[in-house]
């Protein structure tokens, strides 16, 4: 190998942390260092490769293609040499497949179809770990993730999307106080139940009223809540409309719980991504996962 080919591990540390989190202040929070250190390490090596592995705006920063790419590669880079040091210590990575998931999908999408994952693969420990953060904030490695599309996903890979709808729901009860299907403009007469992050990288009623050519109606009463899984309990206990993920709320109104309200449904042909981590789990198992679950979202 020519060790002239080969940045300094100085640089790829600070790389993969700040890849990974999508963020500077993180990457130096992780590795105690200032982020002025994790920025000159991180320019140095954009010098040294001649390409920009992130865009710089607003006090933010973003993974340009070469720098997603070359992240992937660093990732597993440095997981595969952490993972044999530790064999080496006498240490042992636990077993089984470790899925990262998003708690609505964990909840009303993946749970439902575990059996049918038992049933097909017995030998496959699946342990699944769930969070209302995008994946960058991850608190332990993972084989597979699954989240919307176009939240942070660092250095992870990304395997294969799929699509969704998004309509509003409401209560049975609430729903029962008009005709359905209700027109837009009468959805301001409810309240609407809003799930807001900073940033906003989930779609909230501003866009999908903006999706159908018309604005979010003036004197909406918009409640706040802080997750999915919160604005859809709240919509089955009658406390407003909220919108659904079709794949999500299937099976609540199934169950009479929820009910579309409006013929509008907002469709997303690439929603929901499914990423390959960097964990160094048993390969084999991974892809059979990874297989499944694309079955899963192909049949609907």
């Amino acid at each position: 190998m020519d060790a002239r080919a080969l940045p300094p591990l100085s640089r790829l540390r600070p790389f993969e942390a700040a890849i990974r989190h999508e963020s500077f202040t993180a990457a130096a929070a992780e590795l105690g260092l200032t982020q002025t250190a994790v920025t000159k390490q991180i320019a140095a090596l954009e010098a040294d490769l001649g390409v920009a592995l992130f865009e710089r705006r607003n006090r933010a920063v973003f993974p340009t293609e070469e720098g997603r790419a070359f992240g992937c590669v660093v990732g597993r880079a440095l997981s595969e040499i952490a993972g044999e040091a530790a064999r080496l210590r006498g240490a042992r990575l636990p077993g089984g497949v470790v899925l990262h998931c998003q708690h609505c999908e964990a909840f009303y999408w993946l749970m439902p179809r575990l059996p049918r994952l038992h049933e097909t693969h017995p030998e496959i420990e699946l342990r699944l770990v769930t969070s209302l953060d995008p994946i960058t904030r991850a608190s332990e490695p993972f084989d597979i993730a699954i989240q919307t599309s176009g939240r942070p996903s660092g250095s992870a890979r990304l395997a294969f999307t799929a699509g969704d709808e998004i309509f509003p729901v409401a209560s049975p009860a609430l729903a029962g106080a008009a005709p359905l299907p209700c027109p837009l403009p009468d959805l301001s007469r409810l309240p609407l139940l809003s799930h807001r992050v900073v940033p906003q990288d989930w779609l909230d009623w501003p866009d999908w009223f903006e999706a159908f050519g018309a604005s979010l109606p003036a004197g909406s009463r918009l409640v706040m809540f802080d997750s999915v899984p919160l604005v859809l309990q709240a919509a089955i206990a009658g406390r407003g409309v909220a919108l659904g993920w079709r794949r999500t709320v299937e099976g609540l109104i199934g169950e009479g719980k929820l009910v579309r309200l409006c013929a509008e449904a907002l469709a997303r042909p690439a929603e929901i991504s499914v990423f390959r981590g960097l964990r160094g789990g048993s390969h084999r198992q991974t892809d059979a996962v990874l297989s499944w679950l694309r079955a899963e979202f192909e049949a609907g």
